[in-house]
């Protein structure tokens, strides 16, 4: 989950919808971790940003359980016909987003992964159900009866929503490194769980939101907005998504000012979620957030532990400390890990790279294993 308050109304947007920013100007402090090993087997680049230019990825809007669905890939964009080729690929990195579930605002740090390891990989996101802005040639819903029905918008039609992606657009012998951001980590246990055939060689939890989420403090803030107050917001979102595009862009850099490094590749994903229709989802989703994850799934955890990674923040609001402490006591063998840099929950927001730099480390020998 990544939402949070700041001022209103300019922040209407990006404090409800997107990513919960400090009131304050802050510098990241960041250490330098060690440098991957180019001279094994697995050749890897030294510094992604170095290229120069940059690919902005292949977009797709399919339907997924009868909702529009957004995907991001970086690299083969059909797994069924590349598997079939002379080189099929090894591994398929899937990004699950956090809360909103909107794919551009992963773009920098799926484009370092992507580069780090030669392109050898396919990395792709899959965002939430009904949290993108449909293109003019699709509606949001292919079918409402079946939406409704199986409350795809919901959290459990979520993680519904991601499984069926599976079955549908990746070949059933293809080995995943599923990469969760906050909620998306829990999406990503319940899938382990739901799914246990499924070939994850690694999951990387960034941030997980994994227990206790109302409890925690921005959980004591969000939880009344979220399930009892959403609507009231519904109606300044729709009078904000009738000015002019350029007007609310200007208005998603005035929002994010305060920030000391600003990714600009967020804007658009940013922009694009001043649209009643993805706040709805985002919103309503959010509230089953806060009723439903309450205790961390320790048999789900315990069964995968060794292909799990976990990376808590230090000064995270939706994950504290303290839940750190805690899964480190239950798990002390597991590889959980604390934030040393100052990277914030929404880490997309200026530390993609940084980010992605430091997850090829921990991967790289599962990779290179293949």
């Amino acid at each position: 989950m990544v939402l949070g308050w700041r001022r209103l109304p300019v922040n209407v947007i990006t404090s409800i919808l997107t990513i919960r920013l400090p009131s304050q100007k802050f510098k990241r402090i960041s250490s330098v971790g060690p440098e991957l090993r180019a001279a094994d087997s697995v050749d890897v680049m030294c510094s992604p940003g170095s290229e120069g230019h940059r690919e902005e990825g292949t977009v797709e809007y399919v339907y997924c359980r009868g909702v529009v669905t957004e995907l991001l890939k970086y690299g083969p964009t059909d797994l069924h016909a590349a598997s079939k080729g002379p080189n099929p690929p090894k591994l398929l990195i899937l990004v699950i987003p956090g809360n909103p579930g909107v794919v551009g605002f992963y773009k920098t740090y799926m484009w370092t992964l992507y580069q780090t390891f030669l392109r050898r990989y396919p990395v792709w996101a899959v965002s939430h159900a009904g949290h993108c802005m449909p293109p003019d040639t699709f509606d949001m819903i292919e079918d409402a009866s079946v939406t409704e029905k199986e409350d795809v918008f919901g959290l459990d039609g979520q993680i519904e929503h991601k499984l069926a992606f599976l079955r549908k657009h990746v070949p059933r012998d293809t080995n995943l490194l599923l990469i969760g951001h906050s909620i998306g980590c829990y999406i990503i246990l319940k899938m382990m769980k739901r799914d246990p055939e499924l070939k994850v060689v690694k999951a990387v939890m960034l941030f997980p939101t994994i227990e206790r989420m109302a409890c925690s403090p921005q959980g004591k803030v969000m939880t009344p907005v979220l399930c009892r107050l959403r609507y009231a917001i519904y109606l300044p979102i729709f009078l904000l998504s009738l000015l002019p595009e350029k007007l609310k862009t200007s208005m998603v850099h005035l929002a994010l000012r305060n920030l000391y490094v600003l990714d600009n590749s967020i804007i658009p994903a940013t922009v694009s979620l001043i649209n009643v229709d993805c706040a709805a989802n985002g919103m309503y989703m959010g509230s089953q957030e806060m009723q439903l994850v309450v205790e961390r799934d320790n048999l789900t955890i315990r069964q995968h532990l060794s292909k799990l990674i976990f990376y808590y923040g230090a000064t995270d609001h939706w994950c504290p400390v303290q839940y750190y402490h805690d899964i480190r006591k239950d798990f002390p063998e597991g590889d959980i890990r604390l934030c040393e840099r100052g990277i914030r929950h929404a880490f997309v927001l200026d530390a993609g790279e940084e980010v992605a730099n430091m997850t090829a480390e921990w991967i790289y020998d599962d990779l290179r294993m293949l």
